[in-house]
């Protein structure tokens, strides 16, 4: 029997689509490639609690990491208002309410949806240290960072008082991370572990305390002094220590506690105390607290009846050398090669130096980090120093705060990185004084991240497939075809007169 022309029609439009259908299936199940696409973007805020302020630091790293160890970025860097937290001892509630700005910051910038997976940590660096001293005080304060943090919608990890080992330590790890000499980023688009492994050192000074870390040539001998890392697949051995009551602030209430003693033996407790390190003409007049302030100083004796204490500036480096060299102990280390002062053992000094934190505040005021020789650095400081006071008041106006204690800071660090750490004439270039590397702010946070990303579950990128673009249009073509003669098949069934 013969077939009429509606049923042939309809036969081979049905036939077409049957086909094209076909074609589609094919080219979904075989052609498609499987993939691994992005995995979510993981968050976490690290709180530096130093000793003169603290800042929030928001990290960020996709959750798929490299050899248990998340490549991570610097998201937001937020400083807190006020003092740091060891500074409201006589009121601990006000340590944790101060952070909550920062907080808020942080959290407004990851989705809602993560602020509850959002690890979240508190540092409390030598400010703290000092605290500890008095166990009740240290604890009240942390007491009330944690009420603060625990009630936040975020994961919060804790609050926990650094060593001066970690501190110097996580700061390394944070500057070669930057630099990337742990791992970086390829042509190939693919993170890869650098091939020369070169890393640097770093000279860290904050308000009370300064580190010293860098990997030796020679195996560590005092081990209390070493610290091991497993990065990225990779071990390292560093040197690292850290001097409590070193720091910027802590060295130079130290000196001024000095030269008031002085003058008490020679002229009682009334007679304004001569301070080489200020500038001739300068003159300020401080309560008898401001001696005390510190536990760094809280030995030394209050006058009795409590004077208030006027202090003239001389300027006059030698002398400010002079006193500035009796706070540290380098008679300790006579005869012992591997030794800084007060009688510390420090290996010999390898390969590159990065200085941050007061290091480069200091002698970037001074315009000295564009790596001058030792001996016009030396120069420079010492013209600074015995410049009249009202001659450098006028040249930087504003900036009275801290024009004071500047030549007793550069003289500090001179001396600190002179006859303390070993730099000579010949090494000094080997430093380079800065506040960031590779975009992200140098100190310890970034350090303490990557670290602690070790113990942050690491989730698997999602399973998915894909299809090239000329695959994906022959399959939206084919597509069109199938659904067109089906059309065109009911439309012949439908529309077709009977014949």
């Amino acid at each position: 029997m013969s077939l009429s022309w509606k049923e042939r029609a309809f036969l081979a439009l049905l036939g077409a689509a049957t086909a094209s259908g076909l074609v589609v299936l094919i080219l979904i199940l075989v052609e498609a490639s499987s993939v691994l696409l992005p995995a979510d973007t993981k968050f976490g805020i690290v709180f530096d609690a130093g000793s003169s302020h603290t800042s929030l630091f928001l990290y960020q790293w996709q959750a798929d990491k490299k050899n248990n160890s998340g490549v991570i970025s610097q998201a937001l860097a937020c400083h807190v208002e006020g003092p740091g937290i060891s500074s409201y001892a006589s009121d601990p509630t006000q340590a944790g309410e101060s952070l909550k700005g920062c907080l808020g910051e942080a959290l407004g910038l990851i989705p809602k949806a993560q602020h509850r997976d959002t690890a979240t940590f508190l540092g409390a660096t030598a400010g703290m240290r000092l605290r500890q001293k008095n166990g009740s005080l240290a604890r009240g304060i942390l007491a009330a960072v944690t009420r603060v943090l625990s009630q936040s919608p975020v994961d919060f990890w804790g609050a926990e008082i650094l060593t001066g080992r970690d501190e110097g330590s996580f700061a390394w790890i944070t500057i070669n991370y930057a630099l990337g000499r742990l791992v970086k980023y390829s042509s190939s688009g693919e993170w890869i572990q650098p091939a020369e492994w070169a890393p640097v050192g770093i000279l860290d000074m904050g308000g009370a305390s300064t580190q010293i870390s860098f990997v030796p040539a020679a195996p560590i001998l005092d081990q209390s002094t070493q610290t091991t890392f497993r990065l990225y697949g990779r071990n390292y051995s560093v040197y690292t220590h850290s001097y409590l009551c070193y720091g910027r602030d802590a060295a130079l209430g130290r000196l001024l506690a000095a030269l008031v003693q002085v003058r008490r033996r020679l002229s009682g407790p009334q007679r304004p105390v001569h301070h080489p390190c200020y500038h001739s003409g300068y003159q300020v007049v401080l309560p008898p607290a401001a001696l005390h302030s510190s536990p760094c100083t809280s030995g030394s004796a209050a006058p009795e009846p409590p004077w208030n204490l006027t202090v003239l500036g001389t300027g006059n480096p030698a002398a400010c050398l002079a006193a500035i060299r009796a706070l540290f102990n380098f008679s300790s280390c006579a005869g012992q090669r591997e030794c800084a002062f007060n009688g510390v053992y420090q290996p010999p000094l390898r390969g590159r130096f990065y200085a941050f934190s007061n290091f480069y505040h200091t002698f970037s005021f001074l315009n000295l980090t564009s790596r001058q020789p030792l001996g016009t650095v030396n120069t420079t400081i010492w013209e600074f120093c015995q410049r009249p006071w009202r001659l450098v008041e006028a040249s930087y106006p504003g900036q009275e705060r801290w024009l004071c204690s500047l030549c007793a800071s550069g003289l500090y660090i001179l001396t600190l990185l002179q006859q303390g750490y070993g730099f000579s004439a010949d090494t000094w270039p080997s430093i380079d004084f800065q506040e960031q590397a590779g975009g992200v702010d140098i100190g310890w946070t970034l350090g303490y991240m990557l670290n602690l990303t070790g113990m942050i579950p690491a989730e698997a990128p999602a399973p998915g497939r894909v299809q090239s673009y000329g695959v994906w249009t022959a399959g939206i073509v084919f597509l069109v075809l199938t659904i067109g003669t089906v059309l065109g098949a009911g439309a012949v069934q439908l529309l077709w007169p009977q014949e």
